[in-house]
Order: structure tokens, then C-alpha cells, then sequence
């Protein structure tokens, strides 16, 4: 049955087996199979190996357990069920970065530089002895992990509902903090807000603008979203972006060229950068506050959305009233630059 139909589910099937037995010649060789056949798998073949994946998860060792995370997240993106498989993708990328920081610390430590690739280059056998198996594989399995948290933060219910991302949050930010990488998608994927109250005051007219932002990657996306809302909705002049521009920052596969209507700063007075994402807006009164300036200079950009996979939307849900855009703008410092 390997051979013919039914390939994928066959892998599957063969790397429990083995692994659950702890036999590592067919664990090996399983594993080969099942990286070889996602790809041509269907997508009920799919869905139904996720959650079983993840599931199994745990019980993988060190060196394989990052790409057979990569591989349910590829079941997640092909329709598998995000929030059965999230939890166990979570748990083991926290347990990757715990490690990965242990290897950071040895590795400076020992006086060893630059950080080595995480495909190995800059790594010696006596690495694996000086600073443990499992610290080493954990750094190399790092873009793994990080693909695979991904795809399970695309879906909403997963950044909604999914425990263990606080934790996991801190573990990134420590090996960052290690390590000099960002781990820029993750981190990103980790602060997208969900059913977001934000606030627009335009500082020229005081005009003021409830709105509701979720599943949105980065400040770029945040910013073409606002500018359709409040110009391209009649509320502001200015230049409104395309629809196509709009499309693409909401589910429309692509990206498009666009030019910036604002200048966004934050209530302190600091410039909101289009390369933040919107969780680094300062919050005033319970709400992410925004004011809007004039654009110091024309900025253009390739609209679209900074996760491809994750639909994003800003909803304009009312025009505040005078005194409440006053009360707020009251609060506002002047621009820093």
C-alpha cells in the first residue's frame, strides 16, 4: 500500500507504529516516507493525520520532532483541525526555545562567537558533548518550530482559545534576547489582535473614529486598512488605496503597490512605525489610540497582508462624538520627530 494509494496515511500509520515502540531503524525510515508523501497527500488524508501528528508529537525525538511539526502544519493549512492540533505544536516549540536558550548561554559561555546556522554551519561534533544533544538540536530546529506555530496561529479560534501562548511568547522573546534573531513571524503571529477596539483622531479636524481591527500581521496592513476606512469611507481627505490594494489586505491572495495617507503616532508622541505591528500601539482608555498627521513624506509599499494564510479586517464602527475625540486628543503629546 506504500507503494500505490494511500501513501501518506500509510506513513502516518508506520511512524506511531515505530516510534511508539521506540524502533528507530523504522521510525527512520517512516519518517522518510511520511516527509516524501505530504505533499501528494489529499486533503481528507490530511485532516485526518493532524490532530494524530500532534498527538504524537511529544514522544518524537530531538533531531525529526520540528519537521514532523512543519508537516502537521501543513495538515493545518490544508484544512486539519487548528485547535486540535495547536496545543501540542505550542507545547513543544516552548519546550525548543527553553532549550535553545540553554544553548545560547553555553555557547557564549564557552567562547565560541557568532552563533552557528540553524542547519548547522559553525557546529563541531564536540558541541554535542560540550553543550548536550538536546540544547543543539532545539537551536537547529528553531525555523522549524517557528513555521509550524504559524500555520496554527492563521486560525483565529487558536489565537483566541489556544493556552500556553503567553508562555511561549516569553520563551521567543528570551532567545531573541539571546541570540540577536527576532524570530520576526512569530513574534509577530503571537501579537496579532483580535477584535481589537482602536481609535483614529485626525489631530487637523479633531475628527475622531471607532474602529475594530482582527487578524491583522503588520502596521503596513494596518495603515492601507485605515486609510480605506476613513478616506476611501468619505470621513477624511487624502488618497484613498485601490480595492485591489484593500482586497489583498483582507483575504485576496498577492500584493499590490499602495502610497501612505498618514503619518500614525501613538498618544506619547511617538512615531507608530508601519514596519510594528498594531500590539505595539500605546493604549489609552482601555483602546490602541492612533492620531493622524499628515505624511511627512510620500511613502509607498507592496499592500497585502504579512500572513498570507491569516485574514485580516479593520471595521469602522462609529464616528465619535466631538467631546469624546476631544477628551482623548486632550491626552496626546506632540510628535517626538
Amino acid at each position: 500500500m506504500i507503494f500505490g494509494r494511500g501513501r501518506f496515511p500509510a506513513a502516518v500509520a508506520a511512524f506511531e507504529t515505530a516510534v511508539r515502540s521506540q524502533d528507530a531503524d523504522a521510525a527512520e525510515k517512516a519518517f522518510g516516507q511520511l516527509t516524501t508523501t505530504v505533499d501528494k497527500a489529499k486533503d481528507a488524508e490530511l485532516h485526518a493525520a493532524g490532530p494524530r501528528l500532534a498527538a504524537l508529537l511529544a514522544e518524537v525525538p530531538p533531531g525529526p520532532r520540528g519537521i514532523v511539526a512543519v508537516v502537521i502544519g501543513a495538515c493545518v493549512e490544508r484544512g486539519a483541525d487548528a485547535t486540535a492540533c495547536a496545543p501540542a505544536v505550542f507545547a513543544q516549540a516552548r519546550e525548543a526555545f527553553a532549550a535553545a536558550a540553554v544553548f545560547c548561554e553555553a555557547w557564549a559561555a564557552a567562547g565560541r562567537g557568532e552563533l552557528p546556522g540553524h542547519e548547522g554551519e559553525g557546529l563541531e561534533e564536540a558541541d554535542f558533548e560540550r553543550i548536550g544533544f538536546e540544547p543543539v538540536m532545539a537551536w537547529q530546529s528553531l525555523p522549524q518550530f517557528e513555521m509550524a506555530c504559524v500555520a496554527m496561529l492563521n486560525s483565529p479560534a487558536v489565537r483566541r482559545g489556544t493556552p500556553g501562548k503567553v508562555e511561549l511568547r516569553a520563551s521567543v522573546a528570551r532567545v531573541s534576547e539571546l541570540s540577536g534573531d527576532p524570530f520576526k513571524c512569530l513574534a509577530y503571529a503571537l501579537a496579532v489582535l483580535d477584535d481589537e477596539p482602536v481609535v483614529a483622531i485626525d489631530r487637523a479636524t479633531g475628527a475622531g473614529f471607532a474602529l475594530r481591527a482582527s487578524g491583522i500581521g503588520d502596521n503596513f496592513q494596518l495603515h492601507t486598512l485605515l486609510a480605506d476606512a476613513l478616506v476611501g469611507g468619505g470621513h477624511l481627505p487624502g488618497r484613498a488605496p485601490s480595492a485591489e490594494a484593500v482586497a489583498m489586505c483582507r483575504d485576496r491572495p498577492g500584493q499590490t503597490s499602495t502610497t501612505g495617507s498618514f503619518n500614525l503616532l501613538g498618544a506619547d508622541g511617538e512615531w507608530i512605525w508601519n514596519e510594528g505591528c498594531p500590539a505595539d500601539i500605546p493604549v489609552v482608555d482601555g483602546v490602541r489610540l492612533v492620531v493622524l498627521d499628515p505624511p511627512p513624506y510620500e511613502r509607498s509599499w507592496p499592500a497585502g497582508r504579512f500572513f498570507p494564510g491569516m485574514t485580516g479586517d479593520l471595521v469602522l464602527e462609529r464616528v465619535l462624538a466631538a467631546e469624546e475625540s476631544g477628551a482623548l486628543l486632550a491626552q496626546v503629546a506632540q510628535p517626538v520627530r
